[in-house]
Order: structure tokens, then sequence, then C-alpha cells
């Protein structure tokens, strides 16, 4: 069996094919690692970063370049740094540090950049929101109008809180600050309140602890957790 060849299809094939030919390229600002220690990496060659900025590492590290100097640039360190070697390459994002925000995110546990931890589906966040951004002064502010009630009656009837206040619960190490602050989001419960507990600095244990205990409660379904653990 043989197969005919005509010169004029295959020049049309050809033709089309150039016709619809694109030059894609993108370019990437990238430095070098110069040391890395204690959440810290110190990056030579990034001299366009910007403030606030998310840098990635070549394992897929993501840190935020916080330090600009005329040499280098110091970039906290989102995530384990023992894949992070001196010389390794870190290309900028572009993009400021920022958050996923929405009510996709209740009943979820989160690292500090909003990415799930729970083991769960992916979040469809609604929209984001810078990390850093400048407070609304007090005149722009709506005042504190309505009382929150904790569900602890030896606070609610001796402090007056109100939403949108500030409230520091204060003690001494293993007295009840935490039962305290996992008590008054279990009492929410149906007060149409969302709530957000963030836990810097504890272990992962301690964490687990909370999770469990409002899910058995019936509250996570309204709050959203931030995990920034010692780890």
């Amino acid at each position: 069996m043989s197969i005919e060849l005509h010169p004029d299809e295959i020049s049309n094939i050809l033709k089309k094919q150039l016709a619809n030919f694109e030059k894609k390229f993108t370019t990437l600002e990238v430095g070098t690692v110069l040391q890395v220690g204690d959440g810290i990496a110190r990056v030579h060659g990034l001299s366009e970063v910007m403030a606030g900025e998310l840098v990635e590492f070549e394992d897929g590290t993501i840190g935020i370049a916080l330090s600009l100097e005329e040499s280098n640039v110091g970039v906290a360190i989102f995530g384990d740094e023992k894949n992070i070697k001196e010389g390794g390459m870190v290309q900028r994002t572009k993009k400021i540090a920022q958050v996923p925000v929405g009510e996709s995110l209740l009943g979820r546990v989160v690292d500090p950049l909003g990415s799930p931890i729970d083991g769960k589906n992916a979040i469809s966040p609604e929209s984001h929101r810078l990390i850093e951004v400048k407070a609304p002064g007090i005149i722009d502010r709506k005042g504190v109008h309505e009382p929150m009630q904790t569900g602890i009656k030896a606070i609610d009837s001796m402090i007056p809180i109100g939403r949108g206040q500030r409230e520091l619960i204060i003690g001494d190490r293993r007295t009840g600050k935490t039962a305290i602050a996992i008590d008054t989001i279990i009492n929410q419960k149906g007060n149409g309140m969302k709530c957000v507990y963030v836990a810097i600095g504890q272990k992962q244990s301690t964490v687990s602890i909370v999770v469990e205990k409002l899910k058995n409660a019936g509250a996570l379904e309204y709050t959203t957790i931030v995990s920034a653990t010692a780890s």
C-alpha cells in the first residue's frame, strides 16, 4: 500500500501552522540564597523586589520579603527551611502578601497564608485581601453599640464587652486563658457570629484538641482556625 503525498497539501498545512505561530516567553527576576537560618534567608539579586512581596524558593517554599537592604534582601520563610540551601534560586512572584477571605474559610483550618492544612478539599475564596493594610481612623470607624455575651456569667456580669471591641485575656500559664476563648466561641452558636481562632506558637497537638472541641460542640461551622504552630 502506497501513500501519495501532495506538495500543495503539505505547503497549506505548513502555512496554517506558521500563521498561528505565537512567540511566548516569560521573564523572571531571580536571586540567590546567601545564607539561611532561624526561618530567615538572605537573598542576593532581587534588586526590584517590593516590601511585603511573596517570593518562591526552588523547592516551592514561599517566603515574604521584609528587610530590603542595599546588597541583599531578608526573606521570612513560610514553611520548612531544611530544603533551602546556600546558592539556591529564588524568584519573584510580583504579588504582595495576601490571604483568601470569604465564607468558604468557615469550618476550615488554614496556615498563615490561608492554605488549608486540615486534609480537606481546596478552598475557593470569594476574594483576597492584603495582609498589611492601613486600619481606618477613629472617626471612620463605627462605634461599639452592640453587646456581646461570652456565656460566662462571672465575666458578663462584671466586664461589658461589645462587638468590635478588643479585650485582653491575661494570666499565667495553665490558668485557663484558652478555655475562656474556646467557651466564648462555643457560646456564640446561633448568634450569627463568625469566629477566628489564631494559634500562634502553639503545639500541633494543642491545635488538634481545639479543633476537636469545636467540632464536637458544633461550633466549627462558623469558626476559622489559623494555625501558625511552633514547628
